[in-house]
């Protein structure tokens, strides 16, 4: 099929099963709660290395935070709840408390399972901590040398889906990459999803394993590599005419938000300097190493999409669950921050009144 004048191949995008947490970062004004939120999502690529993928989900207004004061919704994805909540202690401990005016919040209060974050962090207190209880929810305020820290007892975690990817084929590193950035500043105004690589963009795409070293995990993706193309050894899978690859991965909390990003990115990245996607893609469950390989039998949650492409429909599809096609749903709106009451959010802000020692 084409659009816009470019060959789109007829594959689809395998993605596999991690657990999501939404942290609502809040600070005194945008800027430092955008440099609180960068800080927070830094090293934070792959759980290959990085052991949790993250990344900035939207900037938030004062009416959307729990504390009537501007905000940032952060994503972090883990293989599993248990580690992932460690990664919340560690990067909230380190990168929010230690910001000035912070505070945070969990922004998935109706995920089924929740783990301990702020109860972990009130420990920096050495007992001079106190908590309030306000509608239910728990939360521990920490004097620090500016004021106070406030962060919420427990965070909510929800399955979730990493690995929605395509790539981008073209004739010169400049088309890449403009293709690429066109299709990123799209794809980021989508909720429930982010970019977890440098600026959003991927240009080491790996294979599972390695020809010659047998202890790597994952090594350079040589079907991909333009300065491979005709090397003794090297099976290439790109077209003539194609010197430069680049590639855009996406996690996200729902299949519907996954698809609907892979669209708009398609939409907005080829030009007519870019070449058509190729094979699909695989993935090894101990973390994202994707190469070329045979499509994935439905079991390993794969979906493969019709030859039809079209806007309301999903564009290289994203696997979750049982393999099915499914029409696109629009993706969630909301920051996914707990609805207070104005006495509530007022208590926050303030942070007074009376509280209980432990």
């Amino acid at each position: 099929m084409e659009r816009r004048g470019v060959r789109i191949g007829d594959t689809f995008a395998e993605a596999f099963d991690m657990h999501a947490a939404r942290v609502v970062i809040t600070a005194r004004s945008p800027v430092w709660g955008l440099t609180a939120a960068r800080a927070m999502t830094g090293f934070a690529t792959s759980v290959i290395g990085c052991k949790v993928e993250a990344g900035i989900e939207a900037e938030l207004t004062a009416e959307q935070t729990p504390d009537g004061r501007p905000g940032v919704s952060v994503l972090l994805f883990g293989f599993d709840a248990e580690g992932l909540a460690k990664r919340l202690v560690e990067r909230i401990g380190q990168t929010i408390l230690t910001c000035p005016t912070t505070a945070c919040f969990d922004g998935l209060p109706h995920a089924g399972k929740r783990v301990v974050v702020g109860g972990v962090l009130r420990h920096f207190g050495d007992r001079y901590q106190s908590s309030k209880l306000l509608e239910g929810n728990r939360y521990w305020r920490i004097p620090v040398m500016e004021g106070e820290f406030l962060v919420q007892e427990t965070f909510g975690v929800q399955q979730a889906i990493g690995g929605g990817n395509f790539l981008i084929l073209a004739e010169d590193e400049h088309a890449a990459l403009q293709a690429a950035e066109a299709a990123v500043e799209s794809m980021r105004r989508v909720r429930g999803v982010v970019l977890p690589f440098p600026g959003g963009i991927v240009r080491s795409g790996s294979k599972v394993g390695a020809k010659r070293y047998k202890n790597m995990m994952a090594s350079t993706n040589d079907a991909y590599c333009p300065t491979l193309r005709g090397r003794k050894g090297v099976k290439s899978a790109l077209p003539e005419g194609v010197n430069s690859v680049l590639e855009i991965v996406v996690n996200g909390l729902e299949r519907a938000a996954i698809e609907e990003a892979l669209r708009v990115g398609i939409e907005s990245g080829p030009c007519s300097r870019v070449a058509r996607p190729e094979r699909p893609r695989r993935t090894s469950r101990h973390g994202r190493v994707r190469g070329r390989g045979p499509p994935a039998p439905a079991r390993r949650s794969s979906v493969r999409p019709g030859g039809q492409w079209h806007p309301g429909l999903a564009g290289p599809a994203v696997g979750h669950g049982r393999g099915c096609r499914r029409r696109h749903r629009r993706a969630p709106r909301s920051s996914g921050a707990a609805a207070l009451t104005e006495r509530t959010r007022a208590v926050l802000h303030c942070s007074r009144g009376t509280v209980r020692r432990e």
